[in-house]
Formats: C-alpha cells, structure tokens, sequence
C-alpha cells in the first residue's frame, strides 16, 4: 500500500458529472511516500521554439507557429510551462514558498498555468534595492559570455533588456503522462558538431561565492536542487554558473553537467532525492488526472498547495482564473482549421 499511501482517500470529492469516478481530495507532499524506483523519463525533444519581444509577446506568426506545436504533438496529456513543472518537482523539498497551478482540460489535453500567490505578490512588490540588483547582475552575467551570433563576441555594454527570450518548446513523457512544455533558454554552445537541440542549449547562473563549507552545504542542498531540476526537465545538459563577491564581480565560472549534479550532493546529509522529485511530479500529474474530467477551457480546477501541507483543489467556472486565451480557443476549435 506504500504507493498509494500518498492519496488521501479518507476523503472523498464527487464531481457533478462523473458521480461514479471518484478522485482523492488531497495529494501528500511527504517526501518519504516517494522514495521508489526513478520513473521512466524520455529523453526530451525539441519540437519548435518562439521568440519573445522586449514587450514580453510574440506575433502572430509566432502564434501560428506555437499551435502548430500543440498540433504536432496531438495526443499530449498536459501542455504547460517548464517552470510550472519546476515548483512541482521541488516541492517535496520546499520549505518556505507555497504555489498555486490552475489546469484546464481542452481538446483533450490539460493545460496548466500559474496563478500567483498572495505571498508571491507580496515579495515582488517589496523587493528591496539589494535583490533587484542581484536580479540585474544575473542577467549582465549573461551579456558578458553571450554573443549574438556565432562569429560574434560579447557585448557586455548592452543595455539589459530582461523581457526578451528564446523559448524552447519540448516534448517528452513522464511514466504514462505525455508532455509538451516549453522553456526560456539562455544560450547554446558555439560548437557547430554540438548535438541537435536540446542537447546544445546552456544554462546560466549566478550565485553568491562559497567560502565556508556551511554555504557549501547550503548551495548543495537548495540552490543545486532548483538548477537541477530546470535543466533536467527540458533536457539542457549543462550548468554555466558566475560565482560573485559581494560587490556582483564574478571571481570564478564553473560547469555543472546537468547528469552530475545527483553525484555532487549524494554525500550531503539528508539532501534532496532526483528519485523523490521526479516521483511526486509524476503522482501529481496522475491526480491532476483524476480530477480534470471536464473537457471546458472556461472550467479552472485550481490547486493549491502550501509547505508542510498537502495539495488540495477547488473548482471554479468563468472566473478570474480563466487562462487560455480567446484567440487560441477558436483557432484550435474552427472547423476549417487545418490543425486537426
């Protein structure tokens, strides 16, 4: 019964129209529930890519481009965004931060989006002087190792524009689940023999420099967890991190292979688990499941979840949580749409 101690069924949740399919009303956080075998993860593969502006949109190309993507990879379980998949694997880990994702289930695939939290809202309306700053410096730290094309160089007196992004748009599959997400990505290796996307792509980081093994441990144990788990899912091989003084001067780069970093902390005293993660994703895509019946972009089922809680959902019809937008319900629904 371990496996599926993690579904309370103490409590059960019956929807109006599928009174016979009964769903559990709560999924378990409890890291110790996941400890199984690591479940199968298909290696990632690149199906399309976009391009956001400095206004943080695309055009209308681009939104062709972005349908023929979903279209591609007809027959997908869930269509969502890499960080969305990034709280979820970390969140048998995640001691301070809480999360809310709204799924809505259309044409047969469930699409999930971020709602943010109040506390989430809070914090980014208080952000001092000091974490903008650091915010800044991340970005800068990309100019400085970036050029434009693959002849160029660096142009680190650029002005940073933090709204513009390349986007990868992946398909993979988690045990049963079939997904299509897609992600921002920060750069690719100049290598023209390097392998096909993603298998070029590079992530960049900063972090506060180590000079003590406590920050060490602490790097290990939380920092290394979220970079891990952002390059894992789309399938980015490799870590390029900036290690800064206090004054933002980076004092030394170094490479972290995406496939090493389980390797890295294995000696680090209860620290996170690859396994656990990918387990309770896997579990909360299986509940999210059980409970999206209803095939209606107007019909959010919002879940929500809090540290040291477990997650819980509540339904709502033609409400503020309402996220797939107008223009891509009728061109997925048109009738002469060629997307079928």
């Amino acid at each position: 019964n371990g496996i599926f101690a993690d579904y309370q069924t103490n409590k059960r949740h019956r929807s109006s129209d599928e009174g016979q399919h009964r769903a559990a009303e709560t999924l378990s956080a409890h890291r110790q529930l996941y400890e199984r075998h690591f479940p199968l993860y298909k290696q990632p593969v690149e199906v399309g890519c976009f391009s956001l502006d400095s206004r943080r949109s695309f055009s209308n190309d681009q939104r062709q481009l972005l349908i023929e993507c979903v279209c591609s990879a007809l027959g997908v379980d869930f269509v969502t965004w890499r960080g969305h998949l990034t709280k979820v694997l970390t969140t048998p880990y995640e001691t301070q931060e809480g999360w809310m994702l709204a799924a809505s289930k259309f044409r047969g695939s469930i699409y999930i989006s971020e709602v943010e939290t109040e506390a989430a809202r809070v914090n980014r309306e208080t952000r001092s002087q000091r974490q903008e700053e650091m915010m800044y410096w991340g970005y800068k730290f990309e100019q400085y190792i970036c050029a434009d094309d693959v002849d160029g160089t660096p142009n680190p007196g650029g002005v940073v524009n933090t709204n513009e992004a390349f986007c990868t748009v992946v398909q993979t599959r988690l045990a049963d689940h079939k997904l299509l997400f897609s992600g921002e990505v920060d750069c690719r290796v100049k290598d023209p023999d390097a392998p096909p996307a993603p298998g070029c792509y590079v992530e960049l980081k900063t972090s506060a420099e180590i000079c003590t093994p406590k920050q060490r441990s602490n790097f290990h144990r939380y920092k290394l967890l979220k970079w891990w788990a952002q390059s894992f899912l789309p399938g980015v091989p490799q870590i390029v991190a900036g290690f800064r003084d206090h004054d933002g001067i980076v004092v030394t780069v170094e490479t972290f292979p995406t496939s090493k970093i389980s390797q890295l902390i294995k000696n680090e005293f209860n620290c996170w688990k690859p396994t656990v993660c990918m387990n309770f994703c896997n579990d909360f895509l299986s509940f999210v499941k059980s409970v999206v019946k209803e095939d209606d972009p107007r019909l959010v089922y919002l879940f929500t979840w809090d540290p040291h809680r477990d997650v819980t959902y509540a339904v709502h019809r033609d409400s503020q949580y309402t996220f797939l937008p107008e223009w891509y319900i009728k061109d997925m629904s048109s009738p002469h749409s060629s997307h079928h």
